[in-house]
């Protein structure tokens, strides 16, 4: 094992202690707040990304809708837990806060400052886009990582059941790939994935699974669905950001975590995998009769 390798394996194991930890003892309006932290630092090297091609972001006003979206998803979260269930007439007569009105808000803030900071015109559209291009395909498809821990009984469980499927599934596809990979997926995104390594990708996410059906109340059938969906949508999500990079011509999205990269590197697979199971957990399992 090189040393690159002994570096990004120190640095996974440290990673997913901590967010093991964190998941399994935080409640779900703290899982949110550091969540909402780790996506404001990928937003900026997702911005940073952007600088090189010269798209200046709103950044100011874009981190506070980040944190708006992470608020909203706590809320919904407790919405639709059983729990909640005392403060349903309440909710029910106050306004309802809700993901479309976080953004049209940021719209308005947006608005707001192409009319009256000064900035010179020619930056008023790429400013714009480029935030909102932030928030769309970074932020929001990465804050279901909040409904999913805010499912009754069984949401943390859920919550690291993706964490799971992504990381063994990455750490498969890694080492399966170095190891036999031969047939090239996206060399022009990224010459080292290969499609054994999306095999093993799809075996590791399919072990776990298995293994999460064994152990928990979860039902198996339901777990080996969510465990393909995440897969692919991890993966697409995975070479997506390579997109991002190859056209800002880098090769990480930052430096923060030794042998990793950056933050947005770290979670990019889990930015498509979350929605995946969450929407499919929505609105397969929890409405069946």
């Amino acid at each position: 094992m090189t040393s690159g390798t002994k570096l990004r394996v120190l640095t996974g194991v440290v990673l997913i202690t901590l967010v093991v930890a964190a998941v399994w003892w935080s409640p779900t309006w703290l899982v949110a707040g550091f969540a909402a932290v780790i996506a404001v630092f990928a937003l900026l090297e997702f911005f940073s990304l952007a600088e090189r091609l010269g798209f200046h972001a709103y950044r100011f006003w874009t981190y506070l809708a980040v944190l708006a979206i992470f608020a909203q998803q706590w809320y919904a979260s407790q919405a639709a837990s059983i729990s909640g269930l005392g403060e349903l007439l309440y909710q029910a007569r106050s306004p309802r806060v809700t993901l479309d009105l976080v953004l049209v808000g940021f719209v308005f803030g947006a608005a707001a400052i192409a009319l009256w900071s000064g900035r010179a015109l020619s930056e008023v559209l790429p400013s714009v886009c480029v935030s909102a291009a932030g928030l769309v395909l970074v932020v929001v498809p990465f804050s279901a990582v909040v409904r999913l821990d805010g499912v009754d009984v069984i949401g943390r469980e859920l919550l690291l059941f993706t964490l799971a499927l992504v990381w063994t599934g990455d750490t498969a596809a890694y080492f399966v790939g170095r190891a036999m990979g031969r047939w090239k997926m996206s060399p022009q995104l990224s010459p080292g994935k290969t499609w054994e390594g999306a095999a093993a990708n799809l075996l590791g996410a399919l072990l776990v699974g298995a293994l999460f059906g064994f152990f928990t109340r979860m039902d198996p059938a339901h777990l080996l669905v969510m465990a393909v969906l995440g897969s692919v949508a991890g993966q697409m999500g995975d070479l997506f950001e390579s997109a991002f990079k190859r056209s800002a011509g880098v090769k990480d999205s930052g430096s923060i975590l030794p042998g990793h990269g950056g933050i947005l590197d770290r979670i990019d697979a889990l930015i498509l995998a979350a929605p995946a199971v969450w929407y499919y957990f929505e609105w397969v399992v929890m409405r069946r009769p």
